[in-house]
């Protein structure tokens, strides 16, 4: 697909740096002492992260594919599906850890925690 020179790089710059934050600070909470009751739900959002990404990068190789290669709108379609279907898993973790995430019990420093307020 013709866009500007600049533009893919601007993208996956971009795209980068936002999800590698997010990633440290999904990892960071992960290893927190203090939500430890979370530990099963931060590890889906880290293969939300993992499998999203991926996705991404599928989708990005699909619109800077040459298009003047001979099968290229086979490789293209096949590379939108693959994303696709990544992007469908990684939905799958995202969905599955919101849902550990609001049927995690409390432990008992957070309960308290929370009647001291």
């Amino acid at each position: 697909m013709p866009m500007e020179q600049e533009t893919m790089g601007m993208l996956i710059s971009g795209f980068s740096i936002i999800m590698g934050i997010t990633f440290i600070v999904v990892l960071l909470l992960l290893f927190s002492k203090k939500r430890k009751s979370f530990r099963t739900a931060y590890g889906l959002m880290i293969g939300y992260i993992i499998f999203f990404s991926w996705s991404v990068s599928q989708a990005l190789n699909a619109i800077s594919f040459d298009v003047n290669h001979p099968m290229a709108s086979e490789e293209i379609s096949l590379r939108l599906g693959i994303a696709g279907i990544l992007w469908a898993i990684s939905m799958l973790f995202l969905i599955l850890g919101l849902i550990k995430f609001s049927y995690t019990k409390r432990t008992k420093a957070e309960t308290s925690h929370k009647q001291h307020i």
